[in-house]
């Protein structure tokens, strides 16, 4: 992040300010442990060493403040931050947040269900979950609907009426609140809606659902609107997340790939910009390479600099060199860049 901004042979503090779609990073959590490749925290002494994650508390909060200012400055006004965090740090860390982003632009606090119940014997119960925050830079974050696919036993648990048309159940047509003025609160077919309650739809609307077929009367007279199986667009995501993680990772904090898609999906669009500045081993990149976006990836292991390069070259059918070169499209690009020291930033 530094070197993004601030280094004097690499500023692109012009370029990209105000840029950047979609930011997901994955940073250490102050967890005192060496990571070694192909492990989740600490594998055979023979094999490498990708990262040390050797903060204490204080130290740790403070080289993750001042990345989160910078991170803000390159987000654009249709930005969103996703951080992914533990549960013995996250408590702080959504602190940062909040006077960083502000508490008006908290979004939601994602719970992932990351592995199976665990045995062990210590006096606490199975940590199975962690946590990614959810921030925006303004209230005009992008934002996709994306719906979760419905399983079979769900399927046949939701929809369990049927018709020569399938499968269906139904919905109210009414919704609480009562209005003052405008066609909701009138009758329709001889009926108004509830006390304390309006029609959902305008009636010209309720006339074409009836004239359709997708209404169902109850015997007590109540209209319901019919939802069919196969016109629903699937179950509406919640904040609790099952992406578990791969059994065999070839980088410790490797993440689900199809949790990282489902973020890249909903908060950034085909051509946006994204970013993971504790790239690892790319997922987040790859992921969002593949869904059509352009992408910043930022880490200072040299571990995780092999492994991104491998990937790209894979993708790319090119072999890439540590000096600057152009790859995958005009504006992807590798940078050798200079480290500089964090006083430097004053």
């Amino acid at each position: 992040m530094q070197n993004l901004l601030q280094n004097k042979d690499f500023n692109h503090k012009k370029t990209f300010k105000n840029s950047v779609d979609l930011v997901y990073i994955d940073p250490p959590f102050a967890t005192n442990n060496i990571f070694r490749l192909g492990s989740t925290m600490s594998a055979s002494l023979d094999s490498k060493i990708a990262y040390k994650d050797k903060f204490n508390l204080e130290s740790y909060l403070e080289f993750l403040y001042y990345r989160l200012i910078l991170i803000k400055e390159l987000m654009s006004e249709k930005g969103s931050l996703y951080l992914h965090i533990d549960d013995k740090v996250g408590h702080y860390v959504k602190i940062l947040c909040d006077e960083i982003f502000g508490r008006e632009h908290f979004i939601s606090d994602i719970v992932r269900i990351k592995c199976n119940p665990k045995n062990f014997k210590r006096k606490a119960y199975g940590n199975i979950k962690d946590r990614i925050l959810f921030y925006a830079k303004s209230n005009q974050y992008i934002w996709n609907e994306v719906y979760e696919e419905i399983t079979k036993t769900d399927l046949h648990k939701r929809f369990k009426k049927q018709d020569d048309k399938g499968f269906y159940t139904t919905i109210p047509l009414h919704a609480p609140g009562v209005t003052q003025n405008g066609e909701s609160g009138q009758e329709w077919n001889g009926l108004k809606p509830p006390k304390g309650r309006h029609w959902r739809c305008p009636l010209s609307e309720l006339d074409r659902l009836e004239k359709a077929g997708l209404i169902e009367w109850s015997k007590n007279g109540v209209p319901r609107k019919k939802v069919y199986a196969q016109d629903s667009k699937g179950k509406k995501i919640q904040d609790i997340w099952e992406f578990k993680d791969t059994q065999n990772p070839m980088y410790p904090t490797q993440k689900n790939n199809a949790m990282l898609r489902r973020i890249i999906q909903m908060s950034s669009n085909v051509d946006s910009l994204v970013m993971d500045c504790f790239c690892g081993s790319g997922g987040f990149l790859r992921e969002s390479f593949l869904l059509g976006r352009n992408f910043i990836g930022i880490d200072e292991s040299k571990e995780a600099m092999k492994i991104n390069q491998k990937w790209i070259e894979e993708l790319n059918q090119q072999i890439l060199s540590s000096e600057d070169v152009n790859c995958l499209l005009h504006n992807k690009y590798f940078y050798a860049t200079k480290q500089i020291k964090s006083e430097q930033l004053e």
